[in-house]
């Protein structure tokens, strides 16, 4: 099968990359809305682009050519929360998608805890077994919808007690979730063990600071 790309309208091409880039991380993102309250949504277009200084990238798309709460929050406040969520967590984090009013708090709504930021005022959702406390640094435009790629540096790692090991995250206790085509998502499954691949050391960039 061929398909031409110029002959798709936004929510065909939506739904045919969002099943062909999978697996997708979720970043459950916290925010905090005008009145104080904390918003929480969901975004599987989600990485991470740099190490020195850490920084996190994620693609917010419009409703109707209008931000999203989660957009205008980090606009306004210069902050935000990326919550990974855990198998336990994946009806929370699907209910989550949910559209509300800008002053319903999601977290609220389901129940969930908030723990206060300690570098940012954002909250982190406290059932989440890993939070990144981020300043956001930078908003960039694509394509024609209105989306927007957000990067923010993280500040503060919260790990949960048990997850690190040896200076990395231990995967298979994480237990992370991924999303995939539709409502529809996934666990890790098995995980296959190569050898490693011996790397060049990472290093800073002469005349960057750290």
């Amino acid at each position: 099968m061929r398909i031409s790309a110029p002959d798709l309208n936004p929510e065909q091409i939506y739904r045919l990359m969002s099943g062909i880039v999978v697996p997708r991380p979720i970043a459950w993102i916290s925010s905090l809305n005008a009145h104080g309250q904390v918003n929480l949504a969901p975004f599987s277009c989600y990485t991470f682009v740099s190490n020195t200084p850490p920084m996190i990238g994620v693609n917010i798309g419009r409703k109707a050519g209008t931000r999203k709460d989660t957009a205008n929050n980090i606009v306004t406040h210069g902050h935000f929360v990326v919550n990974i969520g855990d198998e336990t967590l994946l009806d929370a984090i699907h209910m989550s998608a949910e559209e509300h009013p800008p002053e319903v708090s999601e977290a609220q709504l389901l129940g969930l805890s908030v723990l206060p930021g300690e570098a940012i005022a954002t909250p982190r959702i406290a059932e989440a077994p890993i939070s990144l406390e981020c300043r956001f640094h930078s908003a960039t435009p694509y394509g024609y919808t209105g989306a927007e790629f957000y990067v923010g540096e993280v500040l503060v790692f919260h790990i949960r007690d048990g997850l690190l090991q040896d200076g990395k995250i231990d995967t298979t206790q994480l237990r992370p979730i991924c999303r995939i085509g539709g409502p529809n998502y996934a666990s890790l499954g098995p995980i296959v063990t190569k050898r490693a691949i011996r790397q060049t050391a990472k290093t800073v960039m002469a005349g960057d600071s750290t």
